[in-house]
């Protein structure tokens, strides 16, 4: 089968597996000290253990730590670098996964999508610009009361569907595929635990963008920082010119934070930020967490010495105050290391293209799996799987878009043995 051939494969069942998969929830959590963070994840990556190995994947396994690996063979003469295909099993925190109830709105039209388990959750047509593009096309949302899971249930379906397709049209030339499904990326620990020797892969794709036709070769650097505030702690009916309220100060911290740049609600494209995600403590502690975001890494170091400039000025007036304040990295912009192996994207990109789309890279203003798998020596940007409005009761994704990602796979995968000796 040749590129063109791959264009015409009509018997699709990405929309099959997506909405299995979207009604098992999977949601992280960032406040357990458990890995994966929550046990339920566990429950898709068997079930997608038990479908791999159905349709052939021959090695399919989860592992302790809740990773699912398998290996499509090469079925060609040439040598031909190990990919990867990478997605999340879980869903955000920030909205209910549980008991997801997915809906096909089929040939839309253009109207407003109004959801019926909660009437005032409503997908605008002026507000969801990408559904101009969407006229004809399958529609899926949530009821109404939960995220939908497009992400990265999606990109799951998608490589799953892949997976299949690959394994029945063995025309379709290629070399060892490797298929990874990670837990807890929604909480920053995705790829903690990963073992990349047992992977064996040389390049990678995340499935997990969004609009049809993107490949993201650039994300934040990313740093955690914690201020912590140490007050003076006094019965308040003795307080007056003793205590110093460490909630307070903290308060104060926070409310100093410019607004007019340096935070997300202030900046775009290019720009970073510093952003309090937590906030707590007593009169004697009080501790505030903040992350660090900026595309290019050495502006982090600048950021952070700005915040703690204000942190310094602030708690210089409580006398009787004192402050720590600590720094952790996170991750960095996987762009540093994909420069140096262009390949991966130029596949990318003519991949997207010969499944009939024009190809648009980005940068994302958040991170991957990807962007720690970079720097961990799998090179790996980042493919739309086709979700919007992520994280939230009005996430969509097109059934059409999906299957675009799926022939987007299989380009990837054969135009690797196409340019190989």
């Amino acid at each position: 089968m040749d590129h063109s051939n791959i264009n015409t494969i009509k018997d699709f069942k990405v929309a099959d597996h997506f909405i299995r998969y979207v009604q098992i929830d999977t949601q992280s959590d960032a406040s357990s000290a458990t890995f994966p963070s929550t046990a339920k994840q566990l429950n898709l990556s068997k079930l997608l253990v038990e479908e791999l190995l159905a349709i052939g994947v021959k090695d399919a396994q989860l592992d302790q730590n809740g990773y699912v690996y398998g290996t499509i063979p090469s079925n060609t003469n040439k040598q031909v670098p190990v990919i990867c295909f990478c997605s999340h099993v879980d869903t955000s925190p920030d909205c209910s996964g549980k008991d997801v109830k997915p809906i096909i709105h089929t040939n839309y039209q253009g109207q407003d999508l109004v959801l019926p388990d909660d009437s005032s959750v409503v997908i605008r047509f002026t507000e969801h610009k990408d559904l101009a593009e969407q006229i004809g096309n399958d529609i899926i949302t949530a009821s109404g009361t939960t995220l939908l899971g497009a992400d990265d249930k999606a990109g799951v379906a998608e490589i799953m569907e892949a997976a299949r397709l690959l394994i029945n049209n063995p025309q379709i030339k290629h070399g060892d595929i490797k298929i990874l499904f990670t837990p807890d990326e929604e909480i920053g620990r995705g790829v903690d635990f990963v073992n990349l020797e047992h992977l064996g892969a040389q390049f990678a794709y995340t499935m997990d963008g969004e609009k049809a036709g993107t490949i993201e070769d650039e994300t934040f650097s990313a740093d955690a920082a914690k201020v912590t505030i140490h007050g003076v702690s006094v019965h308040p009916g003795f307080a007056k010119n003793k205590m110093q309220s460490a909630i307070k100060i903290a308060a104060k911290i926070v409310e100093s934070l410019p607004t007019d740049r340096l935070s997300p609600e202030s900046t775009s494209g290019k720009q970073g930020f510093v952003h309090p995600t937590n906030i707590s403590g007593t009169v004697e502690k009080a501790t505030i967490d903040f992350i660090v975001r900026d595309h290019a890494t050495n502006n982090l170091q600048q950021h952070e010495n700005e915040l703690e400039a204000l942190v310094k000025e602030i708690t210089a007036t409580y006398p009787g105050c004192t402050y720590t304040f600590e720094t952790k990295e996170q991750y960095r912009n996987m762009k540093e290391v994909l420069d140096q192996y262009p390949q991966i994207m130029e596949i990318g990109l003519e991949a997207i293209e010969r499944a009939g789309m024009k190809a648009e890279k980005r940068s994302i203003r958040g991170g991957t799996d990807g962007s720690r798998l970079s720097f961990m020596g799998l090179p790996c940007p980042n493919v739309f799987a086709g979700g919007h409005a992520f994280h939230g009761k009005m996430e969509w994704v097109s059934v059409q878009d999906m299957e675009k990602a799926v022939k987007t796979i299989l380009h990837i995968a054969a135009l690797w043995e196409e340019k190989s000796n």
